[in-house]
């Protein structure tokens, strides 16, 4: 009976030690698996030089969201950013979407500054006013070169 006892113990603990791995895993790998409470938008950009899919959009240095997909619209040559927003947060037609770098040379993420149309933007619905990247290394070599 004591061996059954302790068998049982240790199968409790294993499972309640699965349990938990699971729960952290599905927290940090910041999983939905119970629908979505996001809606998407996207932005075209001339340029997004260095931002990765999963990077944060930030409103006023809040976080709102994250980048869903990236991809190319080969007819006009613009990276298309397509972005998953909190459900909470409600963009007016005219709002900014700019692409930043948190610190010098950290990651790129999209700020978004808010516009004061009432027109609000939708689910599938696009920002048409944007802001590209700016190229760091582009500007120093043009302050180089053009120096001399």
């Amino acid at each position: 009976m004591k061996k059954f006892n302790l068998e049982i113990a240790v199968g409790i603990f294993m499972v309640a030690g699965f349990l938990c791995f699971a729960y952290i895993s599905i927290k940090l790998g910041d999983i939905n698996l119970f629908g979505k409470d996001t809606y998407t938008v996207k932005a075209r950009f001339s340029s997004i030089s260095g931002l990765k899919e999963g990077a944060n959009i930030e409103i006023a240095g809040v976080r709102v969201g994250k980048v869903d997909r990236i991809s190319l619209d080969q007819e006009f040559y613009e990276a298309v950013v397509y972005m998953s927003l909190d459900k909470g947060i409600v963009l007016q037609e005219d709002s900014i979407a700019s692409i930043r770098t948190a610190g010098i040379i950290g990651d790129k993420f999209v700020k978004i500054s808010p516009g004061g149309l009432d027109d609000r933007i939708k689910d599938g619905g696009e920002l048409e006013e944007t802001e590209s990247a700016i190229n760091l290394e582009e500007l120093i070599s043009k302050y180089i070169f053009q120096g001399k």
